[in-house]
């Protein structure tokens, strides 16, 4: 697994507004007590949003919905695509790190 940091992953997560917050000095985010995993739950909620909107945006245009763009929906499946991508990422980080925190002699 490659151990660098990839840009695509946080420009991802800005881009699709899907940025975790850095905590306060207390340790809160935004002043509410949240942690990483509140965060990173939030974060999947919005790329299932993301998706969901993308599915039915792109439903709409098969059924020739007038309203709904070609333009419009290859950008939401983008966007949904990227943020997906990204949110793996940091699953996979989190998962590594796990495993080398593991491996760690005492």
């Amino acid at each position: 697994m490659d151990n660098r940091i990839s840009p695509l992953t946080s420009q991802a997560l800005q881009a699709s507004g899907l940025g975790f917050k850095r905590p306060t000095a207390s340790g809160a985010v935004g002043g509410v007590g949240t942690g990483f995993a509140d965060n990173f739950k939030t974060a999947l909620k919005e790329v299932s949003k993301a998706q969901n909107e993308a599915s039915r945006l792109q439903t709409q245009v098969q059924l020739g919905n007038p309203n709904v763009s070609l333009e419009e929906t290859m950008l939401a499946m983008q966007k949904a695509q990227i943020g997906f991508q990204a949110t793996l990422h940091v699953r996979n980080r989190m998962v590594q790190a796990y495993t080398d925190i593991m491996n760690m002699s005492v």
